[in-house]
């Protein structure tokens, strides 16, 4: 086990940028809650568009259809904020 030593300024002020970069995540969120099939299945962690056409027959994920081959899924939709990149499935559901 490795053990690293920073001085206080240097812990806060990373502090201070990680925050600042989840904050402008959490902002881009709530600024499109519409994501597209490929983040969805990046998300999800799943490679075949037919188990995302079964999660929306099971109605297991929202989706909305703007046009006929447009398909957009609710980033808030339980099985996308569950597995949410920043791991934000409170902050992204707001």
């Amino acid at each position: 086990m490795e053990v690293i030593c920073i001085q206080e300024k240097a812990f806060y002020a990373l502090l201070d940028r990680v925050f600042k970069h989840l904050e402008t995540k959490l902002e881009e969120h709530k600024a499109n809650p519409w994501i597209d099939a490929q983040e969805v299945m990046e998300i999800l962690r799943i490679k075949s568009t037919t188990t995302l056409q079964k999660m929306r027959d099971n109605q297991e994920i929202r989706f909305s259809q703007p046009s006929k081959r447009v398909i957009l899924y609710d980033r808030t939709t339980r099985y996308v904020s569950i597995r949410c990149p920043i791991n934000c499935n409170k902050l992204c559901s707001k």
